[in-house]
């Protein structure tokens, strides 16, 4: 039996890595990609983003519930 392995979808601007610098005044991911990762990205050839992580600040609560 083979594992599925787990993939996350969203976008970016909904993900909790994506928060704004104040430095240089805009939203920044602050996912540490290593070189080959980064090539990944930039060409575009993510389906889905490995670090997606809900912003949903309630994610928590509701399943305390």
């Amino acid at each position: 039996m083979k594992k599925k392995e787990k993939t996350a979808v969203g976008n970016c601007e909904q993900c909790a890595n994506f928060v704004y610098d104040e430095d240089y005044e805009c939203y920044t991911c602050e996912v540490d990609l290593d070189e080959d990762e980064m090539a990944k990205f930039l060409s575009d050839s993510y389906k889905d983003c490995p670090y997606y992580q809900p912003g949903d600040e309630y994610l928590i609560v509701r399943k305390q519930m």
